[in-house]
């Protein structure tokens, strides 16, 4: 088998990242690109060396020159677009969220399997080699764990424009947009991925009226930022995200024997394992010596998934059992988003399906 080509939807930022990846990815090629408007989709790819264009999803879905499609349109598109995607018989990695809801989700790997095809949620920190250090880390060296934090918050220029009246796609919820599904989802499968599906969830949130939405339409409430505690009977897991404000703290999981703590959930570097050391009356820990864990990421990580991709489109029996894992990730984590938004009274146009 060649190179596996690849061809876009979407032309935000992420997407140029992820062409960017292709470039240093093994077994690789960008091929096509696809916007509404065509102009757009010939002056978004040809300077990023794509060689075909198009306006027409049927159109790119029935192309022979293309053999996986990376989906980066807005949250509640992605379904629609994935779906259509693998009728045509492509391989298809879909950005986060992957689907608006876990209902969504469940239909979109049925129909992959259906189909033959490989479909990946393009979830970056469950694909860079810190990850599997983290893994590790909690099964080997914790002991028994007993709380975990994962949190993520970053400022966005965007809340002065929706405070300002502005209808945003990044909080619509028509888009199935907000800080859990953009920022917090990050957090929520990082945990399933570690510990499963929990038992319970509680979960609090800051939310604020949609500019434009029209009287009585159930999807009028965006959330900004939130809080969630994950249950699992013997452990508990908490989940910080935002858009308002910045962390600064790391992420980490606390076991009987040590705590394993590591920087940047989104893309986590600098693991390092906190051995616990019995000396009675000691209640400030967080300067005690720690063991780091050394581990290289690339400095564009989002190579790691299309690695990762390309292997379970090329068949590789390791790709396939970590792509089938990480749609049961998907999936569950996408529960606990559902079960987050119901509680905090965010609903996509998805939900009422």
């Amino acid at each position: 088998m060649g190179a596996v080509r690849f061809a876009t939807i979407g032309t935000s930022g992420i997407c140029e990242r992820f062409v960017e990846a292709l470039a240093e990815a093994q077994g690789a090629e960008y091929v096509a690109a696809y916007s509404r408007d065509l102009e757009r989709a010939r002056a978004y790819g040809e300077p990023r060396g794509a060689r075909l264009f198009f306006d027409d999803l049927d159109a790119l879905a029935a192309c022979e020159e293309v053999d996986a499609v990376y989906v980066a349109s807005p949250n509640a598109a992605h379904a629609p677009q994935t779906l259509k995607m693998i009728a045509g018989g492509k391989h298809v990695l879909v950005e986060k969220s992957l689907a608006s809801n876990e209902r969504e989700a469940r239909v979109v790997f049925d129909a992959a399997r259906e189909r033959g095809v490989v479909v990946l949620e393009a979830m970056r920190n469950l694909h860079v080699p810190t990850f599997a250090a983290i893994e590790r880390a909690v099964a080997e060296e914790l002991g028994p764990v007993r709380l975990a934090t994962l949190r993520f918050s970053k400022v966005t220029s965007r809340m002065a424009r929706l405070r300002a009246g502005e209808r945003l796609n990044v909080f619509d919820p028509a888009l199935a947009g907000g800080a859990l599904m953009d920022i917090g989802v990050y957090c929520v499968e990082p945990a399933v991925a570690l510990f499963g599906r929990p038992e319970t969830v509680r979960a609090l949130a800051v939310t604020a009226p949609v500019p434009g939405c029209a009287e009585g339409d159930p999807c009028d409430t965006a959330d900004l930022a939130g809080e969630a505690l994950l249950g699992y009977g013997d452990k508990i897991v908490s989940l910080s995200y935002g858009k308002m404000s910045d962390d600064v703290l790391p992420s980490q999981v606390e076991g009987e024997e040590a705590t394993l703590a590591w920087d940047q959930t989104s893309c986590p570097v600098n693991p390092r394992v906190y051995e616990h050391e019995d000396k009675g009356m000691v209640f400030r820990v967080e300067q005690a010596p720690f063991r780091p864990i050394p581990v290289e990421v690339p400095d564009n990580d989002m190579v790691c998934e299309i690695d990762d991709f390309v292997a379970a489109v090329r068949g590789v029996p390791e790709a396939l059992a970590a792509r089938d894992r990480f749609e049961r990730v998907t999936v569950d984590s996408l529960a606990v988003m559902d079960e987050i938004r119901r509680q905090v009274g965010v609903r996509f146009p998805a939900d009422l399906a």
